[in-house]
């Protein structure tokens, strides 16, 4: 252990503090023992640290002011390591002169479904592109001396019932899909942190899953930092800690302690475990001390700005440039149509939202270029529904201009934490408007501002489309800079878009309302199953269009790397990012057609040539065997596949491997929908088959980790109505076009969730009592009420005897806990 000295002074109970949040974003200090308070702050595309003792997780209090730089879905766009590691860097700094210890980025979950509502937090479908740009954030942020914390381990696709919902899958899928990209970042970064997911992960918590925890991430992968739940994604902490949890957060309040104290004592949880956990918690605080010390007092914010305006330039994919629209010549008088333009949708809603130090806008900078602004409208009603007077304004402008400059998006609501998106497609008031101003002006631009992918039949009606994503706070000056051509677009895709959501395959069941999320398409997630299975689709992973050509030629491979020639062909500097796929064209294990196994940026002027190099090593041609438990190689012909998509394949070698000689795993099973990657509507049979095991029973029932959502099911009339009330206010939100991230996260938190998120108000034991309400005690005090009426008493004694069944036992339990809380504190 790297602190013996320090807790061999510690009493169990300070140990025990230790491994919980002492306030919504601050660990539990002893400064007695040398062990301040750190402090973490969310941070995916930005610091979001509430200063003061009003902070919360789910930003009703302010933060303060940050460069809010564009999400990771632009940055993946960029493909672009450097890049990502300078934003990284960039925004470790902003976070250690606010003082923050730990900053809770990059997310890297994998993009199983369009619709998920924080696909933009996140990097890509392809656990590849997602771990080497997370191990580059993490570089970058970790190069100040703090840390960062990546997140959601793991299997964490969907936002409906996110704290309670179980991701069922097979062994194969979780590792070569599901985890992959962790595993890059904690071998390649050190990440002093990891943020463990809200979901079940095969039946059992991931903060508390000894195969997540201990088997894979601390015995396999060598990760020796510590372990974050969740903000309010604790199950059972004795059992986290046991597994390798580390810190239970936010502010559980000292129940939880005083559960660790007693499974001590009982034996349920050997103090050993405690110990190695306490000094994670020691090493992560004053690890970080140093960097925070160093930190200068404040940040150059012009500096971070002009980052987060490269950032957003490089993170723009042009999809469509018919008759080389774009560049737009000088002097080219645009009609600036849309309400983006003016009102940019520049980042995601929910606990990544950033206090940004400001927002610029199309309608701002469009004076700084050399085009001459015929205008702005803007169209169309932001949150939908029909405007003919918008309409009509944004037709005539359109009419008296050279090109339209047509800023679309998905609003607010569309993409949040909390919630699943509702469709893949743009509000109709903008399809008709795109369709609208075709007609009186063909020479139209979409900018596009959108955290994922969305529905693409709209786009045959203009020439040029360029996909902005959510470029952060200088986003419109980066989408300028490529409209204008003082950058040359090097965006590339790193999530499929299909032409419609019915053809991904796990469109049929996302998202699952039901206990359990089944993972039954395995492998085939994004371009592995559509390519495989031959479905055809808008735009393939790895696409995006150029000012400039590139040509491929002289591939070399070995089963230790490639070497080829990238030339720009081209009249002007651009880059190219260069992509390597493995695939087996015969092969006994099933496998997707093929997969990305390596990349590389190249940036060239109009005529150079560079050689480059990508390095591959056995995991490239490695499976996972569920007989053996072990990464193998089946013999055989390997492809080397290198273009500049996935479907644009330039180059194409073979290489030739013994294999390992392991056994098909497979082998008088079947499994016949995962060789052919019919995997759309995969029947409980052949998905058991894949398990391994009997598909799990996805009854409902009433516990502590039954959701608010479900309180319909129980037994209350109160707490019918609670459902009620938060049902309405869910609707309301939907209607209103406005993200209400609080009432979501309470729509979708199970009950036992109120033990940690109230501040140590509560714990189990009112959430017991709360439980004996679901299930109908409550009505006992309905035999009271209709007992005083039958006695005379009257129906104001009645209905009081009644409210008191009912909040007694829930008051009791409070005060039973503050009195144990307080006597815990007189020992700290």
């Amino acid at each position: 252990m790297r602190h013996a000295d320090i807790i061999a002074r510690l009493t169990l109970e300070q140990k025990c503090v230790l491994l919980q949040g002492a306030k919504p974003f601050g660990t539990w200090p002893l400064d007695r023992a040398g062990v301040p308070q750190m402090e973490f702050s969310d941070g995916p595309s930005g610091v979001r640290h509430q200063a003061g003792e009003h902070a919360d997780h789910l930003g009703l209090s302010g933060s303060e002011p940050a460069t809010c730089f564009p999400t990771a879905v632009t940055m993946a766009n960029t493909w672009d390591e450097e890049l990502e590691e300078r934003v990284g860097a960039a925004m470790g700094q902003e976070a250690a002169v606010q003082k923050v210890g730990t900053l809770l980025a990059p997310g890297l979950c994998i993009k199983r479904n369009p619709l998920c509502g924080r696909n933009f937090e996140y990097f890509s479908e392809d656990p590849l592109v997602s771990g080497k740009m997370a191990a580059a954030f993490v570089r970058g942020v970790q190069s100040n001396g703090i840390a960062a914390c990546p997140k959601h381990f793991a299997v964490n696709s969907q936002e409906t019932r996110r704290q309670a919902s179980d991701s069922v899958l097979d062994e194969r899928t979780l590792r070569e899909i599901y985890l992959a990209g962790f595993e890059t970042v904690v071998r390649e970064s050190a990440p002093q942190t990891i943020m463990t997911s809200y979901n079940l992960v095969n039946g059992t918590y991931a903060n508390e899953n000894k195969h997540l925890l201990k088997d894979i991430l601390r015995d396999e992968w060598g990760f020796d930092g510590a372990v974050v739940t969740d903000w309010g994604g604790s199950n059972d902490h004795a059992a986290g800690v046991a597994a390798g949890s580390t810190f239970e957060m936010p502010a559980p309040g000292l129940g939880e302690a005083r559960q660790l104290i007693e499974a001590v004592r009982s034996g349920r949880l050997a103090e050993k475990d405690v110990d190695e956990r306490v000094d994670e918690a020691i090493e992560l605080v004053l690890a970080t001390r140093a960097g925070l010390e160093a930190a200068p007092a404040a940040f150059d914010a012009e500096a971070h700005h002009a980052l987060a305006r490269e950032a957003a330039a490089e993170g723009c994919v042009l999809l469509k440039n018919e008759g080389g629209l774009l560049p737009l010549a000088p002097r080219t008088r645009v009609a600036l149509i849309g309400d983006f333009a003016k009102t940019p949708r520049y980042q995601g809603a929910g606990s990544s939202a950033v206090n940004s130090t400001r927002v610029d806008s199309l309608l701002d900078l469009v004076g700084e270029t050399e085009l001459e602004l015929a205008g702005y409208e803007p169209g169309f009603e932001r949150h939908g529904g029909e405007n003919r007077a918008k309409l009509d304004a944004a037709l005539d402008l359109a009419r008296h201009a050279d090109v339209v400059l047509l800023a679309l998006g998905l609003d607010e609501i569309a993409e949040t934490e909390g919630a699943e998106r509702r469709t893949m497609a743009l509000n109709a008031n903008q399809v008709e408007l795109v369709r609208a101003v075709a007609q009186v002006n063909p020479r139209v631009t979409v900018l596009l501002s959108a955290g994922s992918v969305v529905e693409s039949g709209w786009m045959a009606d203009v020439p040029a489309v360029l996909y902005c994503a959510l470029g952060g706070q200088a986003g419109a000056g980066g989408a300028l800079d490529v409209v204008c051509g003082r950058v040359c677009p090097s965006g590339k895709l790193t999530e499929t878009w299909p032409r419609r959501l019915a053809d991904v395959p796990s469109s049929a069941s996302y998202p699952a309302e039901g206990l359990r999320a089944e993972y039954r398409e395995g492998l085939y997630v994004g371009y592995r199953y559509f390519q495989t299975a031959n479905v055809p689709v808008a735009f393939p992973f790895g696409f995006g269009l150029s000012y400039t050509n590139f040509a491929y030629s002289d591939l070399k491979a070995t089963d230790h790397g490639a070497t080829f020639t990238v030339t720009n062909t081209g009249s002007c500097a651009g880059a190219e990012v260069a992509q390597l796929y493995v695939a087996k064209p015969e092969h006994e294990v099933f496998r997707p057609e093929q997969e990305l196994r390596g990349f590389a940026r190249v940036e060239l002027a109009p005529g150079e040539s560079r050689t480059v190099e990508i390095e591959l090593d056995e995991r490239a041609f490695s499976y996972f065997n569920v007989a053996t438990g072990r990464w193998e190689i089946e013999g055989g012909i390997y492809e080397i596949r290198v273009g500049a998509s996935s479907e644009d394949i330039r180059l194409v070698a073979e290489v030739e491997l013994a294999g390992t000689g392991a056994p098909d795993p497979y082998e008088g099973v079947d499994v016949t929908p995962y060789e052919t990657a019919d995997v759309t509507d995969v029947d409980d049979a052949h998905f058991s088959a894949l398990l391994g095991r009997p598909v799990p029973d996805d009854a409902p029932r009433i516990e502590p980790n039954m959701c608010f959502r479900d309180l319909n099911y129980g037994r209350s009339a109160i707490l019918w109505a609670v459902w009620l009330v938060l049902r309405s206010r869910v609707r309301a939100m939907e209607r209103s076009g406005v993200s209400d991230i609080n009432t979501l996260f309470i729509w979708n938190m199970p009950l036992r969730a109120m033990g940690i998120m109230t501040g140590g108000i509560t714990d189990k034991g009112v959430v017991d009592a709360l439980l004996r309400e679901v299930r109908g005690f409550g009505w006992g005090g309905a035999v009271l009420l209709v007992l005083a009426l039958a006695l005379g008493w009257g129906p104001l004694v009645g209905c009081l005897l009644w409210l008191a069944w009912i909040v007694v036992p829930l008051v009791g339990a409070a005060l039973l806990n503050l009195v144990r809380n307080a006597a815990l504190a007189r020992k700290l």
